[in-house]
């Protein structure tokens, strides 16, 4: 099964115009196809702006291996019973911080 992941490019500096358009450029002949591609401004006034660039793309394999492993160790987890033991009958309970 193939998944999609969402990835980001960020783009910080560019010092005019032209070399913002050039970057631009690059980076959509490097996506892939049918990737959704959106451009929005992010940051601040204090720690600074950068246009974000986010898109969809295939998962890698070591991804998807990963994703497989939790997976499982999620179902695993699920599968086992817990078993909940209310306190015994006038114990008190303590705040511990």
């Amino acid at each position: 099964m193939s998944r999609r992941v969402k990835d980001f490019i960020e783009i910080k500096e560019c010092s005019s115009l032209d070399a913002l358009i050039q970057k631009l450029i690059e980076v959509r002949d490097g996506l892939p196809a049918a990737s959704d591609a959106e451009v929005k401004m992010r940051g601040d006034d204090v720690f600074g702006r950068q246009l974000s660039i986010s898109f969809y793309r295939e998962q890698t394999v070591e991804e998807a291996e990963c994703d497989a492993r939790y997976a499982n160790a999620y179902r695993e987890s699920r599968d086992l019973s817990v078993c909940h033991v209310p306190p015994a009958r006038g114990a008190k309970l303590r705040a511990v911080a």
